[in-house]
């Protein structure tokens, strides 16, 4: 885990995460604010990984991964709060971009 005050072992597929700051309100491309509590359609929002369970194969700690934050159980772990989820329950994971670009065009 990224913060060494955290021991905790998540069991199974399961994943800790926590939203990344940001998430919450955000701006049109007009420039208007959109808060938080706005409901448009359902948003997904990316997060950090902060811990994964034995049979997590697709993620590790640190990696940032894109979930629904409105279906998943929070904990409170020292002063943070965290989401908890099943693997499947993220929806992609960011990589990080390499110098010599990845052959891909888009």
């Amino acid at each position: 885990m990224s913060d060494p005050k955290l021991e905790i072992q998540m069991l199974h597929d399961r994943v800790m995460v926590q939203v990344a700051q940001g998430a919450g309100e955000r701006r049109s491309s007009a420039g208007i604010v959109i808060p938080a509590t706005a409901q448009m359609a359902k948003r997904l929002v990316w997060g950090e990984v902060y811990g994964v369970g034995n049979h997590v194969r697709q993620v590790k700690v640190g990696d940032r991964v894109l979930f629904n934050a409105d279906d998943q159980l929070e904990v409170e772990v020292q002063g943070q709060t965290y989401l908890v989820m099943r693997e499947r329950d993220l929806h992609a994971v960011a990589s990080e971009p390499t110098e010599d670009g990845t052959g891909l065009y888009l």
